[in-house]
């Protein structure tokens, strides 16, 4: 808040950005790879019958409680 007032200016912030050149084989490699790895990661989940089971089970008890 003082530094205005006794005549600092900011600065612009400097950077150092590496150079990139555009490689179409390069490329063409990442996108294999990228694809080979989304497959493997993929997992058929197994929620579907765990909660179809918990169901039936609640079912169950909701109706032996009734038969009481």
């Amino acid at each position: 808040m003082l530094r205005p007032m006794f005549g600092h200016r900011p600065k612009p912030k400097k950077f150092d950005l590496p150079l990139r050149y555009y490689d179409p084989k390069e490329d063409e490699r990442k996108k294999r790879r990228v694809r080979i790895e989304t497959r493997s990661i993929r997992k058929r989940s197994r929620q579907g019958p765990k909660v179809f089971a918990y169901a039936l089970g609640l079912a169950f008890v909701v109706w032996v409680m009734s038969m009481l």
